[in-house]
């Protein structure tokens, strides 16, 4: 059995911005539609990073798969309108319609855009189709898709975040229940790693902000040549701690709830391994806040072969080490959880919901094509 995890973040999803105003009680999983009854609502896991191409699909769609094997209900959702390709590391056809239907104002019902994968027990709302001219959705219709989607029927929902700091991709990093930050061991991956934890943790202080009178300090801080002396976000929480008492006390202790987890992805050697924990370390050092190393994936030639067999390595080749690897992040991801299913049933995982997909093979013409 999964254990438990400490509380996560509550800014937007409890409603101190409006973001996502949406209560955490009174959902359930339940019915046979896309959304819950009455109860525990969904608990949403993002997935970002800042970079392209250092494994975020590849690493939620094992999650994801994993999660599902132990009995749980999940949902995949590719928020990378721009690159959309978690279709295809889990091995799902082109569907007819995709979250790029949501954004365009096409459906408003999330429930009608989730669809089957091969996988059993998994799920998905692609990102294929969508207009790039217009790609990311306006903060009102991004408020409605974080409340949908913790209406949906699922345990977890999975949301595949793009590449780069786009208050889009920092809004649904920052509402979700918990923030996974993927990094490869190479420089560029680690600089924007760092730029990606920078822009989330000054939004996440610009949004906890609002009607408070320092405003204009985080403003100057976020220029790191400010002549203001404060050169860290850690500075600027001592600062506005000083000068706001009882207050800024309450803001310090709403920005120290922010805590992203770190996964190392295609470890070579050991001292790739010591990354996650350097990154927790100047966490704590630069941000003043606890960022938990989740842990790592080692390098492995079988993680190609399953790209391009379009199957979770998981599924792929269960018994490597990487396999291994990506089965312990999902039992630290789903700590706490309890299964909807008795996974000695054979049929326990099976999904109920009818995939709206096309009958064709998977194309590239929607999507990269790769799981990056």
């Amino acid at each position: 059995m999964f254990k438990k995890t400490g509380a996560c973040m509550t800014l937007g999803r409890d409603g101190t911005e409006g973001m996502d105003g949406t209560s955490s009680s009174a959902r359930m999983p339940g019915g046979t539609s896309g959304h819950h009854a009455v109860g525990q609502p969904a608990r949403i896991i993002s997935v970002g990073g800042g970079k392209g191409g250092v494994g975020k699909s590849f690493m939620l769609a094992n999650i994801a798969t994993c999660l599902a094997r132990a009995g749980y209900r999940v949902i995949a959702v590719d928020a990378d309108l721009e690159g959309a390709n978690l279709h295809t590391c889990l091995g799902a056809p082109t569907p007819t319609a995709s979250l790029a239907d949501f954004v365009a104002q096409r459906e408003d019902d999330l429930g009608k855009l989730v669809f089957d994968t091969p996988i059993p027990g998994v799920r998905m709302i692609a990102g294929t189709h969508a207009n790039l001219s217009e790609a990311q959705p306006t903060h009102l219709r991004r408020v409605r898709l974080m409340r949908g989607l913790r209406r949906l029927q699922a345990d977890f929902v999975l949301l595949d975040l793009g590449a780069g700091v786009h208050s889009a991709v920092l809004d649904y990093f920052l509402v979700a229940d918990e923030g996974l930050v993927v990094v490869s061991p190479e420089p560029t991956s680690l600089e924007n790693a760092y730029t990606f934890l920078r822009a989330a943790f000054y939004r996440r202080m610009r949004l906890a902000m609002v009607g408070h009178g320092v405003r204009k300090l985080v403003t100057t801080a976020m220029d790191q040549r400010n002549e203001s002396g404060l050169r860290t976000p850690l500075d600027l929480m001592r600062e506005i701690e000083s000068l706001d008492g009882a207050d800024g006390a309450r803001f310090v202790q709403t920005m120290r709830e922010f805590r992203p987890r770190i996964v190392v992805n295609n470890v070579r050697t050991a001292e790739d391994i010591k990354l996650g924990f350097a990154m927790s370390s100047v966490c704590r050092k630069y941000f003043g806040i606890d960022a938990e190393y989740l842990g790592y994936v080692n390098q492995d030639d079988d993680v190609r072969l399953s790209i391009a067999a379009k199957t979770p390595l998981v599924e792929f080749r269960p018994k490597s080490d990487a396999s291994i690897y990506l089965e312990r992040i999902a039992r630290k991801v789903a700590a706490g959880r309890t299964p909807s299913f008795d996974t000695s049933s054979p049929s326990a995982t099976q999904s109920p919901v009818k995939s709206p997909v096309k009958s064709t093979t998977q194309t590239n013409s929607s999507g990269s094509g790769r799981c990056v």
